[in-house]
């Protein structure tokens, strides 16, 4: 496993409570000591850490042809996506992230560049399995369920996030912090009748009641599984994405926008070079620290429209989560945690053989019941809702 944060500690800690699955497990990073921190807190003995600069690959091949792994799961960074699949492909070994690759200078979510190594991994017999968090990840299981067992057109999708939780801070993000912000203020968009729709940012908003939360107020924004949601089910007139923000939380961000200090170009500063949201990053809280005092929960799940019988269907299928549970266990808060158990199963599932074929994929392309039935054992129950009204 390559990466030592939030998620990275929640991989870490459900990977080593399967040690029938996972015999042997390496903790690597740019700073080592996180990682020997995490083996510690786990206290296992079939652990190992090493330091790595996942931009060189150079040093991932050193690093997996001395522990000759199975597969790498990648919760590094999106920019970091393309050096560890050549890395992979050079040792042979199968791979798997939880964010699809994006470029330093650019915020822009596309699969382009990871969707060019298909013919690369089918050749060398390796699996590449994308996007394998809840968002993406889970989210695409769920609408991969629902067309297989309750669906014959899914027809309307929108996957709505809720971050119900509340940790306490002014102003904090949930996974790193440069991630996190590039993401949320970049424009909207949507697809609809076979074509993109651009929207300014957070443009379209509007209440959603969430399952045991309650309402909250629901901000349209791009994410990326829905490129490869309609591509993988072509019967979809119209795919959107939903995320909550509080008032504090917006305000905030627009501030740091105005100011310029959510700029991803490089500024001189007393001559020397420094890039806005990468100094923003560093003078923020860290993600990893406020599982501690988060309360509240996490709903994320998919409501879905479309024909089964010849009949208009409506279908919700959801899980909630607890930050403080998600503490209790693994010492982060409920969105680490929401991340870090969906790429343990899809280990899991590439490692048994259930998930295992040449190529690059995305994971509603794979069997979405052995993953779904693991949710239920390893803390993400999921619950549907079938047949009422889906507010959008």
């Amino acid at each position: 496993m390559i990466g030592a944060g939030g998620v990275g500690t929640v991989v870490a800690h459900k990977m080593a409570s399967v040690p029938s699955v996972f015999s042997e497990i390496m903790i690597a990073s740019r700073t080592r000591s996180k990682c020997d921190a995490i083996a510690a807190a786990i206290g296992k003995p079939h652990i190992r850490t090493a330091q790595v600069d996942a931009d060189k690959v150079k040093d991932l091949v050193k690093l997996i042809r001395s522990f000759q792994p199975d597969l790498v799961v990648n919760v590094a960074l999106p920019y970091q996506d393309l050096t560890i699949m050549d890395a992979c492909l050079e040792t042979g070994v199968s791979y798997l992230d939880t964010a699809n690759y994006e470029p330093k200078d650019e915020a822009k979510f596309e699969y382009k560049w990871q969707w060019a190594y298909q013919d690369r991994f089918k050749k060398a017999g390796l699996t590449a399995i994308l996007g394998c968090g809840f968002d993406p990840g889970v989210t695409g299981v769920f609408t991969a369920y629902a067309a297989k067992h309750h669906f014959d057109e899914i027809h309307y999708l929108d996957i709505v996030d809720c971050n119900a939780g509340d940790h306490g801070r002014p102003f904090a993000t949930n996974f790193n912090p440069e991630i996190n912000i590039r993401e949320v203020t970049q424009r909207g968009k949507y697809f609809e009748h076979g074509r993109w729709v651009e929207t300014e940012p957070h443009e379209i908003h509007m209440p959603l009641k969430y399952p045991e939360i309650g309402s909250r107020e629901s901000y349209l924004i791009y994410h990326e599984e829905l490129e490869s949601l309609v591509k993988n089910f072509p019967t979809i007139k119209r795919a959107r994405f939903w995320m909550t923000f509080g008032q504090e939380y917006l305000t905030h961000l627009r501030v740091i926008q105005n100011i310029g200090m959510a700029r991803i170009d490089p500024v001189v500063y007393e001559g020397i070079e420094i890039i806005p949201i990468q100094f923003l990053k560093a003078v923020l809280p860290n993600p990893v620290d406020l599982g501690e005092n988060y309360k509240g929960w996490t709903s994320i799940g998919c409501r879905i429209r479309g024909l089964r019988g010849g009949r208009e269907k409506t279908y919700y299928v959801y899980n909630n989560c607890s930050h403080e549970a998600a503490f209790r266990e693994t010492g982060t808060q409920a969105v680490s945690y929401t991340t870090g158990v969906p790429a343990m199963i899809g280990a899991m599932m590439y490692l048994t053989g259930a998930w295992k074929q040449p190529g690059v994929f995305n994971v509603e392309e794979f069997d979405p019941d052995p993953f779904m039935e693991q949710l239920n054992l390893h803390g993400l129950p999921w619950k549907e809702i079938h047949d009422q009204n889906l507010e959008l």
